[in-house]
């Protein structure tokens, strides 16, 4: 039907014209910015997935720092174990030499001196070994909560890592009543040396059953230090595969993600180039809309 006051050709020539400036607008929008989805209208559902994908995705990514910090704390209080031993192996050699009759007094003096010296120097490693700040082990009554203490590897209960993006995701690692056997003053350590303990104690090079009966005291450390280092190992090489399979789930999250929210380049430069051919010749038919009047004209001649 010919008519002036209704141009059905050009209102849905219109539509047409509306409806293919937004897609191409959608479109323009998607490769400016990178994402497939930019606000909630484009996939309701899919932003939704997305977005617990990525709390997801960020949790863990903080998890794997938390495992890397914690293989670092105990790697320091490693490091300071390892040379715990070497001091202890070093007074057990000094207690053996002192428990053989061919020792001189002046002899048994000068081991009696760097006895003491290496007993000094285990209380200053177990003093001042820290992470972060907060002393690891600590001697006396800071050994261990369970004595008033705060050092982090002798308080009750142990030492707690987050190790996932849940709160039910943890792991503790619990040496305290190790460490606290270990470091205390009545503990092996305090009983094998009295410049450690600051009270006296019946540990001595200075005599040949004294000698004796040290070398089975340093035996008896030289085994609670070896208890703790084995403790720690295990939760560090436990920590490390934690940290191996959040790096698995982090890479298959983010994957997961980057399909819902990530634009396919190929696909929507296609369709940016169909809109814009679209949109020119919608454009095109409005113009060639308007002769439909003119042929209503051209019947009152």
């Amino acid at each position: 039907m010919l008519s002036l006051n209704t141009n059905a050709a050009a209102l849905s020539t219109q539509s047409a014209l509306a409806n293919s400036q937004k897609a191409l607008t959608t479109s323009m929008t998607r490769l400016g910015t990178g994402y497939r989805v930019n606000s909630a209208m484009d996939d309701a559902a899919g932003l939704q997935i997305a977005t617990r994908l990525n709390a997801q995705t960020r949790g863990m990514a903080v998890a794997q720092r938390n495992t890397q910090n914690g293989i670092s704390l105990m790697q320091t209080a490693e490091g300071a174990f390892s040379e715990v031993t070497d001091i202890l192996q070093r007074m057990k050699d000094l207690a053996t030499e002192g428990a053989n009759g061919t020792a001189s007094t002046d002899d048994k003096t000068a081991m009696q001196s760097e006895y003491d010296a290496l007993g000094r120097e285990l209380k200053n490693v177990m003093d001042n070994t820290s992470f972060g700040g907060q002393s690891l082990f600590a001697t006396g009554t800071n050994a261990a909560a369970v004595t008033g203490g705060t050092s982090t590897l002798g308080k009750t209960g142990g030492v707690t890592f987050q190790i996932g993006a849940s709160a039910s995701e943890t792991m503790t690692t619990n040496v305290s009543a190790s460490v606290a056997g270990l470091t205390n003053d009545g503990g092996t350590l305090g009983l094998a040396s009295a410049a450690y303990k600051t009270t006296a104690t019946a540990a001595t090079v200075g005599t040949e059953i004294g000698a004796a009966a040290t070398i089975t005291l340093l035996d008896n450390a030289l085994k609670d230090v070896g208890t703790v280092r084995s403790a720690l190992g295990a939760s560090s090489n436990r920590l490390d595969h934690v940290y191996n399979n959040l790096a698995n789930m982090s890479t298959n999250t983010t994957a997961a993600k980057g399909r819902i929210m990530d634009v396919d380049y190929a696909t929507e430069t296609s369709n940016m180039t169909a809109k814009q051919m679209l949109l020119q010749a919608g454009t095109s038919m409005l113009k060639q809309s308007g002769s439909m009047s003119q042929m209503v004209l051209s019947l009152m001649q």
